[in-house]
């Protein structure tokens, strides 16, 4: 059925664009020159038979459907989601709290465009969202593809896919032939996504033959994972992976031990297993908490848990490790991190930003265990002036975010067919009395060019420097995206990375490219995670 919600907001005055998909018709809304469209759906609803399988397409619809309001999120841990965002987190300097309805019938995403049939064939950008591969969704206000739509004539379009234990339980390892195709479905539900693109986007004004699948944190891991994926070659045609090297995923023996105790918490087994797709969604989901409790803390950009599985079949391999996969062998690929990563994830804890010299030495002991007092000893070489809070944040953005997105660059442009392109995002935010430098997802706000809009304020001042800063950042994504080359004419040239110079981007208020930033600082933390190769 038709759905009829929409926000008045949304009804009145503005025109109400209509196009007709392989679905069905949709009516959208317009907001300075750009067609909205939001909730459309790509695929069926994942709930009872469909729940842990494939995805499937969407059922047609008769009459015209209302694509005014963002679908349902996945259902997902009430703490990722839903409740209050502690204000002492970095978190709540992300925008709003996310409180749209949560299901099952998940599989819906959002198109931004300012031609609709007109042959346009502009570029497509397929946002990926964060999260990790357990929360959120393509709707957040951040995520909104107004201004990139405006300023590069691209279309723009953000997905919601299953996540967690509905995504990525490796179900087809403990579940029999009834259940041989249940593994990763969370990827295959993106992959549907783009299928949706492939068939439909013309009619958009966007061409499906140009599309750069671009995504942050886990969104980017969500990318790798794509670069990898058979049923996924040919659907996008340049990859940009934000503060997200998904180097390696699960391997299946790991992905059996989490399906089974994900089991355990829902009192089945294996003889039972076809019970699973009748418990009711909140106990899975609570499942998954217990599961991930359990399994403990894990350092972010090492895998864990509910993920991406190396099946052999959807998956073939990880994605960038021994080597870059063959199948995105022509796919260019811009890579990047932001210079102290792990500010966001530590906001609402005070210690971390007054360390002494001996809770350094803790903390990066839980990451380095016998190599933390060397790798501090090299960091604060690098860093002379350097407080000790300064160097835990330096030393977590670049174990493992940095050297995995280094790896990856060289990686891929080793490949011999098509280049990777590194940066490095260096401007400092001023929101809580700049204490969080560069955080994490902090380039988002600059990649979608949503500087002066209502939310950025909370991200960075109402300035020049922070206009320019978006017009030069969003100016290089839309141009990666249009050629698969990030130079737009303007300063500096930005040439691919090899391991012979290692040119990198950096995002400032002056944007420069440097070779082989902080080398020190990558050696260091390269002689712990590629021991056998050379520096």
């Amino acid at each position: 059925m038709a759905s009829t919600m929409a926000s008045t907001s949304l009804r009145e005055g503005a025109p109400q664009p209509v196009v007709e998909t392989t679905r069905g018709k949709v009516r959208g809304t317009t907001a300075g020159g750009v067609s909205i469209f939001r909730g459309i759906p790509y695929g069926a609803s994942t709930a009872g038979k469909n729940r842990f399988m494939p995805p499937i397409a969407a059922q047609p619809w008769a009459g015209v459907r209302d694509a005014f309001d963002y679908g349902p999120s996945a259902s997902q841990n009430p703490s990722s989601m839903r409740g209050a965002v502690d204000p002492r987190s970095g978190f709540a300097a992300y925008g709003d709290a996310d409180t749209i309805e949560e299901s099952e019938d998940c599989l819906v995403l959002n198109v931004w465009t300012r031609g609709l049939g007109d042959s346009g064939k502009r570029p497509v950008m397929f946002w990926c969202h964060g999260g990790g591969f357990a929360s959120s969704s393509g709707s957040p206000l951040m995520y909104g593809g107004e201004r990139l739509a405006q300023r590069g004539d691209v279309v723009v379009v953000t997905v919601n896919h299953r996540l967690g234990a509905l995504g990525y339980t490796y179900i087809a390892g403990v579940g029999g032939e009834q259940f041989a195709s249940s593994v990763n479905v969370g990827m295959l539900d993106l992959v549907a996504a783009l299928e949706w693109v492939r068939d439909n986007i013309a009619r958009f004004g966007g061409d499906p033959r140009n599309v750069t699948i671009f995504g942050e944190s886990g969104g980017g891991a969500k990318v790798s994972t794509l670069l990898a994926m058979p049923s996924a070659k040919g659907l996008f045609h340049r990859a940009v992976i934000q503060s997200g090297p998904g180097f390696r995923m699960i391997e299946p023996a790991s992905a059996v031990e989490v399906a089974d105790l994900l089991l355990a918490e829902l009192g089945l087994d294996r003889a039972r297993i076809g019970e699973i797709q009748t418990v009711a969604v909140e106990r899975i989901v609570a499942a998954q908490a217990a599961v991930e409790r359990k399994l403990g803390r894990r350092l972010a950009g090492f895998r864990q848990g509910f993920a991406p599985v190396v099946d052999k079949r959807t998956l073939e391999q990880h994605p960038f490790d021994p080597k870059a996969s063959p199948l995105c062998a022509d796919v260019p690929v811009m890579i990047g991190y932001n210079r102290t990563e792990p500010t966001l994830f530590v906001a609402g804890d005070r210690e971390a930003f007054a360390l002494d010299d001996e809770g350094l030495q803790r903390r990066v002991k839980l990451m380095l265990r016998d190599q933390s007092e060397r790798v501090v000893e090299e960091f604060r070489g690098a860093n002379p002036g350097a407080t000790p809070s300064d160097l835990f944040f330096l030393i977590g953005a670049e174990y493992p975010t940095g050297a995995f997105s280094r790896k990856i660059a060289q990686r891929k442009t080793e490949q011999g067919r098509a280049p990777g392109y590194l940066y490095r995002f260096e401007w400092e935010t001023p929101i809580a009395g700049g204490r969080m430098k560069s955080p994490h997802a902090l380039e988002i706000t600059f990649v979608f060019d949503h500087a002066g809009e209502p939310l950025a304020p909370r991200l960075a001042p109402d300035s020049p420097e922070v206009h320019e800063l978006a017009a030069e950042m969003s100016g290089r994504w839309i141009a990666f995206a249009r050629t698969g080359d990030p130079n737009t004419g303007n300063a500096p040239h930005w040439p691919a990375y090899s391991a012979a110079e290692r040119a990198t981007m950096i995002f400032n208020s002056k944007c420069r490219v440097e070779n082989d930033p902080s080398c020190q600082e990558r050696l260091a933390i390269d002689r712990i995670l590629f021991p056998s190769e050379r520096p």
